[in-house]
């Protein structure tokens, strides 16, 4: 019996050792999702619920029917805070692609999920740990979508 144990210990490190093969693209996707999966503190639930619940009240529209004006992944616009008169310039990202010093923000952060899908001219709260704050989107500078017509 220890014999059949040592056997099968050995095979099992072996197989744990043995290189598999996986293509580039799914490697990086699969890194990606453990990482994040790995990170989800109680904070990070409580943004994917709160970006779930945006989702849950949006109105669906085909690509070609949204409109210019209309914040969407990839948009960047400019944010005026209604209180402070401070302008901000933000692009909405994926969280991976999220860099704030070059003003890319996670549509899992509070303020990205907040502007999500609003447009020129509309006012929306932005949570902050003592209260919220009011923003206004004042300009779109790119939007995907309208590029994408304008290429057509």
């Amino acid at each position: 019996m220890h014999q059949t144990h040592e056997f099968h210990t050995e095979e099992t490190n072996r197989m744990k050792n043995r290189k598999i093969i996986m293509t580039a693209a799914d490697h990086e996707e699969l890194s990606y999702a453990i990482a994040a999966a790995g990170k989800l503190s109680e904070r990070g639930r409580a943004e994917m619920r709160a970006l779930e619940a945006e989702i849950a009240r949006a109105e669906i529209v085909e690509v070609k029917d949204i409109s210019p004006d209309v914040i969407t992944m990839n948009s960047r616009a400019e944010l005026l805070d209604l209180r402070s008169n401070e302008l901000m310039e933000l692009t909405l990202v994926f969280p991976m692609e999220a860099n704030i010093e070059e003003g890319k923000i996670s549509v899992l952060a509070p303020l990205g999920t907040a502007m999500l899908g609003y447009r020129v001219g509309d006012e929306f709260e932005w949570p902050v740990p003592y209260g919220a704050r009011r923003l206004k989107v004042t300009q779109i500078y790119f939007q995907p979508e309208a590029e994408l017509k304008k290429a057509a």
